[in-house]
């Protein structure tokens, strides 16, 4: 599902213009950007959390050339799902 689907399902679900829902959309994404990106952690109940999460220096091997390569230690966002969203997408996702 792309972010203009998401848009049209809730635009079409609430009657909201889809301008509207768009700007709101975009907002929440930039408030969620702007957040992880300051350090913070967004905690949305039910659904799941966005953070920034540290990550260590290693040594990783680069496939192509079979030679080492050292990747610095690094922030990066991370998102964990609420344990109700596990639940349902086991209970409604079928594997094929």
């Amino acid at each position: 599902m792309t972010k203009a689907e998401i848009v049209e399902q809730i635009a079409g679900k609430t009657g909201i213009e889809r301008a509207d829902v768009l700007e709101i959309v975009e907002r929440f994404f930039k408030v969620v950007k702007e957040s992880v990106t300051a350090g913070e952690t967004i905690y949305i109940r039910g659904f799941g959390s966005f953070e920034p999460k540290k990550r260590a220096a290693k040594t990783a091997r680069n496939i192509s050339t079979n030679t080492l390569v050292n990747v610095p230690a690094h922030v990066a966002p991370k998102f964990k799902p609420a344990p109700e969203f596990v639940k349902r997408v086991k209970e409604n996702v079928r594997v094929e």
